[in-house]
């Protein structure tokens, strides 16, 4: 089943597939057997959202992204990206689609990070003005001016990323997709990448699809999740809504001024542990059968209450159960 037919407006969805699905015949001994790596999935994302693609290895996220980017054709349903259908459009749906892959580069190797800029300009075909406007852009907010005549082989990891980021936003995509682009960085080197990407976002209504390990950068990046299982979709909506489909539950960690007995009884809450003679509590919070405000406010009547934070459940884990529930 091919995609059909259509005229690519701004309203429609930058990605959309229906049934795609993508098997691979592999040699077992003696036999060749099928394996599906991406199974009957449907799904629509749509301009400006942020959306996590995540699950464990061989789940079929990079199958699915090269079927998205036009790099593998589907063995049966459809994909569009961008309006476009990624095989036979491919070349145009280049220009509209930016690429960061963690482990590989786009950078020529041997060049200063701003020829390779220059290159990539030309191969996109910018108008010299516009090249010059976005370029000086990039290195402000990406903080590249240090390094830009520097010889990529010679750049730290955190420096090469930031050059491979600037290198597919060069053209102003619609769409970035981003596979690990903060593996193997520094917490300094990781925030400043995840800043750039929010105000890009935020001030060119850019589609962000990102692969990733590393859960802060859903938790940071991301207002919508995808969890693949064995080529399926799992899961499909919000960060609360993943933790609360397998039960997983926000902790409320509440400093007191003086001791206190052990805050139980609180409606929507269950006490989890004391510490420090009871200065410091931990409840687990029932979000469906309260909110935080109250929870405070009925601890407030009981103790004076110095401080509250609040531990989002760990998604890894999250994610671990929703596996676990499919078996």
């Amino acid at each position: 089943m091919s995609a059909p037919a259509t005229t690519a407006t701004e309203t429609d969805p930058i990605i959309e597939t229906e049934g795609l699905t993508r098997r691979f015949s592999v040699r077992d001994g003696l036999r060749r057997r099928t394996v599906t790596a991406v199974d009957n999935v449907s799904v629509q994302i749509g301009a400006g959202e942020a959306v996590g693609y995540i699950g464990a290895n061989g789940a079929g996220k990079s199958t699915t992204i090269k079927m998205l980017t036009g790099i593998l054709v589907p063995t049966s349903g459809w994909a569009r990206t961008c309006g476009l259908r990624p095989v036979p459009e491919r070349r145009r749906l280049a220009r509209q689609v930016g690429v960061v892959f963690g482990q590989r580069s786009q950078l020529w190797w041997d060049l200063p990070v701003r020829e390779s800029f220059r290159i990539l300009a030309a191969i996109h075909s910018l108008p010299r003005e516009e090249e010059r406007r976005r370029t000086d852009e990039l290195i402000d907010q990406l903080e590249l001016s240090e390094f830009l005549a520097t010889p990529v082989r010679q750049l730290s990891l955190g420096q090469r990323m930031r050059a491979e980021v600037a290198a597919a936003l060069l053209h102003s995509p619609r769409l970035v997709i981003l596979d690990e682009p903060t593996i193997g960085l520094d917490v300094l080197s990781k925030q400043r990448l995840r800043d750039f990407l929010i105000t890009e976002r935020r001030e060119h209504g850019t589609t962000l699809l990102l692969t990733t390990h590393d859960m802060g950068d859903v938790e940071r990046l991301c207002e919508r999740v995808l969890v693949v299982d064995h080529g399926t979709v799992a899961y499909d909506g919000d960060l609360p809504g993943l933790s609360r489909t397998v039960g997983a539950e926000r902790v409320l960690v509440i400093d007191l001024v003086e001791t206190s007995g052990d805050l139980t009884g609180i409606p929507g809450t269950r006490h989890l542990e004391s510490e420090g003679s009871g200065l410091r509590q931990r409840l687990a919070l029932d979000d469906g059968a309260t909110t935080v405000a109250r929870v405070l406010a009925t601890v407030s009547a009981r103790a004076e209450v110095r401080d509250l934070t609040i531990e989002e459940p760990d998604i890894e884990d999250v994610v671990r159960r929703i596996y676990a529930a499919r078996r």
